[in-house]
């Protein structure tokens, strides 16, 4: 499954692009998840098929509002029995996963490879 790239030019806020490894969806999300970009991600988002991993080693700074988003896939995805994984995920630019405990509950692992091996 390819959902449309809606990076609209370098001067984009977010870029997300996606593919599919092993029958699961994967989100690459490059720049700002804030309220300025929230409901690009959300549209984006709902696109995506249950089983989903999130590569964020490209944002460059998360708000509660994504972490939001993020959590309710997560929960949506646990609830149905799909599989659920973020990667890439860096302290310096999602402080808040780290400053509401979540980072403590999320699925975060540093790969793809890793995340396949857990998930997969």
């Amino acid at each position: 499954m390819t959902m449309p790239d809606s990076g609209e030019g370098s001067m984009a806020a977010l870029s997300l692009t996606s593919s599919t490894v092993d029958e699961i969806t994967v989100i690459k999300v490059d720049g700002v998840l804030d309220a300025t970009t929230r409901e690009q991600f959300a549209d984006y988002l709902s696109l995506a098929g249950p089983d989903l991993i999130l590569d964020l080693a490209g944002v460059t700074f998360m708000d509660s509002r994504a972490l939001g988003l993020i959590v309710h896939h997560w929960q949506t995805s646990l609830a149905s029995g799909a599989r659920f994984a973020l990667i890439g995920v860096e302290y310096s630019k999602s402080k808040v996963m780290w400053i509401t405990g979540l980072a403590q509950r999320l699925p975060l692992y540093d790969t793809l490879d890793d995340a396949l091996a857990a998930i997969g």
